[in-house]
């Protein structure tokens, strides 16, 4: 399994140096990475917190899950992030894609929610 750092760090690179040829294709290609990063860190906190919940393969139910285990709150908190991924990363043609200031915020909570559920194991 790849760790969230890991996504993380590819995206903050992909923002900085867009690889050549991905103009416009970047911005999608760095949601799904975020989104592939707060995924992550789900699955390690579903490891070693209920193991059964991390076996069910819906993401939606395992975010529904988690206010049980980290308050509504925060739980809220992820299930807004991971919508907002999700939206992000499909192309819709009457949307533009997001920008260097939005992934930049989304870093920042996904890097923030990472940290929070890894300091929430038991």
């Amino acid at each position: 399994m790849t760790s969230p750092q890991t996504y993380l760090d590819e995206v903050e690179r992909l923002m900085a140096v867009p690889a050549r040829g991905t103009r416009g294709l970047w911005p999608r290609a760095s949601a799904w990475l975020l989104r592939l990063a707060l995924e992550s860190a789900l699955d390690q906190y579903w490891d070693d917190t209920a193991p059964a919940i991390g076996a069910c393969r819906n993401r939606r139910s395992q975010i529904l899950m988690l206010s049980r285990y980290i308050g509504a709150t925060s739980s809220r908190r992820v299930a807004m992030l991971w919508w907002s991924l999700s939206r992000a990363g499909h192309h819709h043609s009457y949307e533009l894609a997001l920008t260097a200031g939005e992934l930049t915020h989304l870093h920042a909570e996904v890097r923030e929610v990472v940290t929070f559920l890894h300091q929430k194991h038991p």
